[in-house]
């Protein structure tokens, strides 16, 4: 198969809403590159870890995305062209709004993704290595070794970050667990590698679901990680410790009363990909269902949250 490359130059203030634009049209993968970025994770302590190219121009920001060329593609690009230009009768800066497409083959997109992605260090311990790239573990250190292809989940986005952390601060030896919206199948490998026992994969594209079990296997966890095509949590039929989804805020307002359903007595639902102005309708929609909220972390304009079960209240 062959993609579209569109490339846009923005903002940072107008990166989440074109990012949307692109998802809402059909987009299989998004790339955001912005500089400021580097400036966040200074202020996060992760500075040591990170090579700041040099001429970095802070006031751009640059997103880009791959659409399947198929038939009607270009009435979507049209289309997506111009959602992009009338953001700015919504308040929002776009700066040149300039935009770039390309025609893209697989193989082409094997090698582009590559210049986008490199070593990262996350939390206490986690480290994301990409599988092209060699890498000398420490001690203590968990390792998750990714190629995500043309799924969602690179470790780099705040929102997989917030989930990262929160996974290895919140899993136990032996739980069950639950990713949905599994993407790269980032966060169910972490799962694994830091002590779950079972770990439920699910996201509504097969990209993704295949991508993820490539995934599993290149870490050898293809015992503990079932990957399965779904948009809901109904195919899970039984309960869990934990379920973190990283995905978007009406996704997870839908999905909370299966959620609550689905948690033992004191589980963990940890919840990201939440913007900012929709924190309190997650925060109301899912202690509705009778969670309460634990703690809740702020990256860019991104918000995850973390709910536990509690009868008792």
């Amino acid at each position: 198969m062959d993609w579209i490359e569109i490339k846009v130059d923005t903002t940072t203030e107008a990166v989440e809403s074109i990012t949307g634009i692109f998802y809402e049209k059909g987009a299989q993968g998004v790339v955001i590159e912005d500089p400021k970025d580097f400036l966040r994770q200074k202020e996060d302590g992760d500075w040591d870890y990170m090579e700041v190219p040099e001429g970095l121009d802070f006031e751009k920001a640059v997103v880009t995305a791959y659409l399947p060329e198929k038939e009607g593609i270009y009435d979507i690009i049209s289309e997506i062209e111009n959602k992009i230009k009338k953001l700015p009768e919504y308040g929002l800066n776009i700066g040149t709004g300039k935009i770039t497409i390309n025609s893209v083959s697989d193989t082409d997109w094997a090698n582009e993704w590559k210049k986008y992605y490199d070593i990262l260090h996350i939390g206490k311990k986690i480290v994301i290595k990409p599988s092209w790239k060699e890498y000398f573990k420490k001690e203590d250190e968990v390792v998750i070794e990714l190629d995500p292809g043309m799924a969602f989940g690179t470790g780099t986005h705040e929102t997989t970050i917030m989930c990262l952390e929160f996974i290895e601060k919140y899993i136990k030896d032996g739980f069950q667990v639950i990713d949905f919206g599994c993407g790269s199948g980032i966060l169910s490998i972490a799962l694994a590698k830091l002590g779950a026992n079972r770990v439920f994969a699910i996201d509504k594209d097969e990209v993704a679901v295949k991508v993820t079990k490539e995934n599993v296997d290149r870490n050898g966890l293809k015992d503990i990680v079932e990957v399965k095509v779904g948009d809901t949590l109904d195919i899970v039929k039984e309960t869990v410790d934990l379920i973190v989804s990283n995905i978007i805020a009406d996704v997870i307002i839908k999905v909370s009363d299966k959620a609550a359903f689905l948690l033992k007595e004191k589980g963990i639902f940890i919840a990201s990909g939440i913007v900012k102005d929709k924190k309190e309708r997650v925060k109301q929609a899912v202690m509705g269902k009778g969670l309460i909220l634990l703690e809740e972390q702020v990256k860019g304009d991104w918000v995850a949250l973390v709910f536990m079960k509690n009868t008792d209240q």
